[in-house]
């Protein structure tokens, strides 16, 4: 029998036991080695190897395929990984960083200029690169390009200069990708469902080359940030926020699954473009959609199981809501709209009160914007009051006030609100416009969840500052453009009293001869380091309590240095410390409240959060 014979059947052998049990990789080292002196016996071996990451533990949290202390590993995969197939691997190739060594082995000579580079060099290089681009477009194209060829180079780059590039790959400039998705659309970044596909979605799940899936961001492409139905282009969404899950939580990427479901489009201008990529019809509804994503989430759960986190994206509020409350007692389900953006407020506003004084029952909460968002944040900061002061959830809600399109929200309006809005209807006389409703209601903190751009007129910022000393002052909407005031606005119409904090950056401002650092309220802050703590427990089932202990945590980042500056979140440079205290918080609660089904709890949570993190430093390859 040849070498070739031989090297052929136990190739078989390894990708039938991979595709049998991921445990395998642990069983099978001798075949490796067996398999490596076979290829060396005369003929030219391509390297087979199993490509570590992609076939995972049951518990991918805990996996230490990235902690080898530099010891070397083979780029194992069910097929051929080496020369070009390995230089076409995103997750294996390391481009000018392959030493000589491993060019030799795996037959990477001549397919490589002969300069050898550092991660660090290339990484000083490329960030070059970017910055030579004026259009950030054209920034968010390159970094998705990266991300399609060098994936750990696209993190390492990502972590390291997160308050620059963050911007980039996801809010604001991912709203102008998903507008123009079709045009940039170069490669396949995720999964699409369409109505193409009802009764068959189990089949296209298994269509996806990762097997142990442990975070789904999902998305409907209805309301994409303050842009509305986008359609199928909504999937820079679900990618942006998967590439921060990873960056900023230390998720590793092969168990991260982006979805569209396409049910087509309301946006008349989409319909008619020729370079759409999605349906060409009219958006479904009702029963029709209902049962698409019924069978959606049916077939998630069948094919990964029970602990699989699925994150709503971007669905109108109809949807959202409703979505949220028939799913969260079956499902690993979070919202991040709803419930992410609120335990960033929150957040901020428990971090706010070492600057404003008092608890949060003490200040008085006036909403623009009555929609996810909005009582998304009015509802959590009901229940922290309610934690807190021990009061009726009546009580906890009588000093939260929102305005819709109609005006405020009062109990005359009742018969005529939607399900959502009815908690916040309280006794008053009606009021039609912001400004009319600040200078009825007096709040202490004025909140913008509208969607809709330059709402915090002068007038009503100056009403705010008459009213207030410090006005508390968030203008929540995304992107920049669709901001309710910027932050020169708000600390120049304020004579700089208003602590400010915003959804999309702002740069420092200087007035009267002072530096006021704006906040962003960004639900990166929160969702990475939350869904990586219910992953390091095996959480079931989301609980409000997670909230809670999350927004708290957030607010303890915060340091006195910070709040002499009037800074109210911690900046972004911290972020992976500030996720694995939120996912050590999170997973905390979870075994308190005995949804955790990762046991015995570790010791320390904290360090075990940080162990689990994803590391994208290169690997040294056999």
């Amino acid at each position: 029998m040849s070498y070739q014979l031989i090297s052929n059947c136990i190739r078989q052998l390894l990708e039938f036991l991979m595709l049998a049990s991921s445990s395998s990789l642990k069983r099978i080292n001798s075949l490796r080695q067996l398999l490596g002196v076979l290829g060396d016996k005369g003929e030219r071996k391509s390297s087979l190897s199993v490509m570590a990451g992609n076939q995972d533990d049951d518990n991918a949290a805990t996996d230490d395929d990235d902690d080898d202390d530099g010891q070397p590993f083979t780029p194992w995969n069910v097929s051929v990984a080496s020369g070009h197939a390995l230089l076409r691997s995103p997750q294996h190739n390391k481009g000018l960083a392959f030493s000589e060594k491993e060019r030799d082995a795996h037959y990477l000579r001549g397919l490589l200029p002969p300069a050898v580079f550092t991660q660090e060099l290339q990484e000083k290089r490329t960030l070059h690169l970017l910055r030579q681009y004026q259009v950030p477009l054209h920034r968010y194209i390159a970094m998705m390009d990266l991300q399609e060829t060098n994936e750990r180079l696209f993190y390492k780059l990502l972590i390291d200069n997160v308050d620059e590039l963050l911007p980039v790959v996801y809010t604001p400039t991912v709203g102008e990708a998903c507008q123009k998705y079709g045009s940039i659309y170069r490669r396949q970044q995720g999964l699409y469902i369409s109505l193409k596909d009802k009764g068959k979605i189990l089949e296209v799940l298994r269509n996806w080359p990762e097997k142990n899936i442990q975070v789904i961001v999902v998305t409907d492409g209805e309301r994409i940030l303050g842009l509305g139905d986008l359609g199928c282009q909504g999937m820079g969404i679900p990618v942006g926020k998967l590439s921060l899950y990873t960056a900023l939580g230390g998720v590793r990427p092969s168990v991260c699954l982006p979805v569209t479901i396409d049910v087509g489009t309301k946006n008349e201008a989409l319909l008619k473009d020729e370079f759409y990529i999605g349906l060409k019809q009219k958006r479904a509804t009702g029963e029709e959609y209902n049962e698409l994503l019924e069978e959606f989430m049916t077939a998630v759960k069948k094919n990964y199981g029970e602990k699989v986190l699925i994150q709503f994206e971007d669905f109108a509020n109809h949807n959202a809501f409703e979505l949220l409350s028939k799913y969260r007692s079956t499902h690993l389900v979070f919202n991040d709209d709803i419930q992410g953006t609120a335990c960033v407020v929150l957040g901020g506003l428990l971090s706010a009160l070492k600057l404003i004084g008092g608890t949060l029952s003490d200040h008085t909460f006036l909403f623009l914007g009555a929609g996810e968002a909005g009582t998304g944040i009015a509802e959590l900061i009901s229940l922290e009051i309610l934690k807190k002061t021990k009061v009726t959830v009546e009580e906890s809600r009588k000093k939260i006030w929102l305005v819709d399109s109609k005006g405020l929200i009062v109990r005359s309006r009742k018969d005529s609100l939607q399900h959502f809005k009815l908690p916040w209807a309280h006794d008053h006389a009606p009021v039609k416009g912001l400004l009319e409703a600040v200078k009825a209601i007096k709040p202490t903190i004025l909140i913008g969840t509208s969607g809709v751009g330059k709402q915090f007129t002068k007038e009503v910022i100056e009403a705010m500052a008459s009213i207030n000393a410090k006005p508390l002052i968030l203008a929540l909407s995304n992107p920049t453009s669709q901001s309710e005031c910027t932050a020169e606005e708000a600390y120049t119409w304020s004579q700089g009293h208003a602590i400010f904090a915003s959804g999309s950056p702002f740069d420092p401002v200087m007035y009267d001869g002072k530096e006021f650092v704006p906040g962003q309220a960004n639900n990166a802050y929160v969702f990475p380091g939350f869904g990586l703590g219910l992953i390091m427990c095996g959480a079931i089932r989301v609980h409000d309590e997670f909230l809670l202990v999350a927004a708290e945590a957030l607010a303890s980042q915060v340091t006195e240095e910070e709040y002499a500056k009037g800074i109210i979140y911690p900046p972004f440079k911290k972020i992976r410390k500030i996720s694995a205290v939120i996912a050590a918080k999170v997973a905390s609660r979870a075994y308190e409240l005995g949804l955790a089904s990762n046991l015995p709890r570790p010791k320390d949570l904290v360090k075990f959060a940080e162990s689990c993190m994803y590391s994208p430093t290169y690997r040294h390859y056999r």
